[in-house]
């Protein structure tokens, strides 16, 4: 009978969480560069550029891919012989080890977790609790599948009810253009077939836990039905022309994983989750020798890409910029951004709206008059850094407060990621601002542009804070410009047109 220690268990999982904050999957990395490879947009190669330097800068400097560092997921296969040499539960367990992971000191994680998530939502400070699926298997050993799931690309899972004579790939191709440019592309998909809805969420996000091997199950013919369906859905979504962060491309998904399991005769559940570019899991297993400990890959399998900044690139000083210099600025432009900039995301918007409206009005050091604001929650810095990891959230989750905002303010521009949705457009071109978009997985690249960074207001807010940045060639595109043209209603169309009318080759 295996005895499995309690700090064995801790160690591994804190052990895991580290190693997959900076170290993206070798898979995941050539699977990138064989697309950057391939791309014919510009725009698109350039954002894996990005994506794959600051996977390379975050493996040599051990800090985070992302700035999210996600919620955890676990999955335990737990042998029916194993005995335990513990005092905690084996949820406890795990969650000391999450919450030693994001406390290191040496590579301080952003704590993201809220409890109490539908009323006050506090920060629990560390990350915890994790969420843990846990079975009772034949065997000896304690199988372990960690991930950190990021907040952008969850958000954009989806869950059907399909009829049984349904067509998935139809349900998927109609699907995927909804879910917006927030969950990063390129990244994969994990698909859950039949069971229950339950059943179908969580084999989708089981199934992300799978190495990228999409070109061998090519070359070698699919086997089964799922794998006839992972390469029909590949196919078909990349023919959409959505691209690398939904700029318009060859390129939006690198694999498509699916699980399935029996279902009810009148029953046919589906649920897709992505992955983002940030694509963070670990897999070990306990058999009672000891902690079972991650093993660095060869930096030497990393592409060696150099991101150059073009002949047409601008280069603004957000200090003196003007709304007519603004207003010249078009739709798939490069910046290149020097100067102070605040921040601020849900929370601060939530808190800026309710201070205007009570007419208390904004802290003096949050002017945001003819400024820019940008929609982050960095890592806290260490050692000699800065700032840590600071890469864009999600944009569409401010355009409820983007009308209010610009209105009240005076505010000429924001930064995020992704596209904006009709309401956060309408109301950039009402105002005639501008909306900036930098890339989403480039976090610790972007960190390096900051040259200064202090908080002015709302401290409470941990990482929601508002912070004024100073940053010199922050690189950045412009995704709405002032008459509300939008980069990502224009990529794709032209991307997935061009798909159609040539024989272009797909990954």
């Amino acid at each position: 009978m295996t005895v499995i220690r309690q700090d064995d268990v801790i160690d591994s999982v804190a052990d895991a969480l580290q190693f997959i904050s900076y170290y993206h999957p070798l898979d995941f990395v050539k699977a990138v560069h064989e697309a950057w490879q391939l791309e014919q947009n510009p725009a698109a190669k350039d954002a894996m550029a990005q994506i794959l330097i600051n996977s390379r800068m975050c493996a040599e400097g051990h800090r985070p891919i992302c700035q999210d560092t996600g919620i955890v997921t676990v999955f335990l296969k737990i042998g029916m012989d194993v005995r335990w040499d513990a005092t905690l539960s084996v949820a406890d367990m795990v969650n000391e080890g999450v919450r030693r992971a994001y406390l290191h000191p040496d590579n301080v994680l952003r704590a993201s977790i809220l409890e109490d998530p539908a009323g006050a939502r506090r920060n629990t400070r560390d990350n915890t609790p994790a969420v843990i699926h846990m079975e009772v298997v034949p065997g000896n050993t304690v199988d372990v599948q960690v991930a950190a799931k990021g907040g952008g690309s969850e958000n954009k899972s989806k869950l059907a009810m399909l009829n049984p004579s349904d067509s998935i790939v139809d349900w998927v191709v109609k699907t995927l253009p909804t879910m917006g440019a927030g969950w990063c592309p390129p990244g994969m998909l994990g698909i859950g077939i039949g069971g229950t809805a339950e059943k179908a969420a969580v084999m989708a996000k089981e199934a992300l836990m799978d190495p990228i091997d999409i070109h061998e199950l090519r070359q070698r013919g699919p086997g089964n039905r799922a794998e006839e369906l992972r390469l029909e859905i590949m196919d078909a979504v990349n023919r959409l022309g959505i691209g690398a962060q939904g700029l318009g491309g060859l390129t939006t998904v690198l694999d498509v994983k699916i699980k399935d399991f029996p279902t009810h005769a009148a029953s046919l559940p589906v649920a897709m989750i992505p992955n983002c570019a940030a694509t963070r899991h670990a897999h070990f297993v306990l058999d009672g020798s000891g902690p079972a400990l991650q093993t660095p890959p060869d930096l030497d399998d990393w592409p060696d890409i150099d991101w150059e900044v073009g002949e047409q690139v601008r280069r603004i000083n957000l200090d003196t910029v003007t709304p007519e210099e603004a207003a010249q600025w078009q739709p798939g432009d490069t910046l290149l951004l020097s100067g102070r900039m605040l921040t601020g995301r849900d929370a601060a918007h939530k808190k800026m709206k309710e201070l205007i409206e009570s007419g208390e009005g904004l802290p003096s050091a949050v002017d945001l008059k003819g400024r820019f604001i940008y929609y982050v929650g960095p890592v806290d810095p260490v050692r000699d850094e800065v700032m840590g990891p600071a890469g864009p959230t999600t944009a569409t989750r401010m355009d409820k407060f983007t009308d209010f905002i610009l209105e009240h303010t005076g505010l000429l521009g924001m930064i995020g990621k992704a596209e904006r949705g009709p309401t956060g457009i309408e109301a950039i071109k009402k105002h005639k601002a501008v909306y900036l978009m930098a890339v989403g997985g480039a976090a610790y690249l972007v960190s390096k542009a900051i040259t200064s960074a202090r908080v002015v207001a709302f401290p409470e807010l941990g990482m929601e804070a508002i912070y004024e940045f100073e940053v010199k060639d922050m690189p950045v595109s412009v995704a709405v410009d002032a008459r509300g043209v939008s980069v990502h209603e224009l990529g794709p169309k032209i991307w997935k047109a061009k798909i159609e009318e040539q024989a272009i080759e797909l990954i």
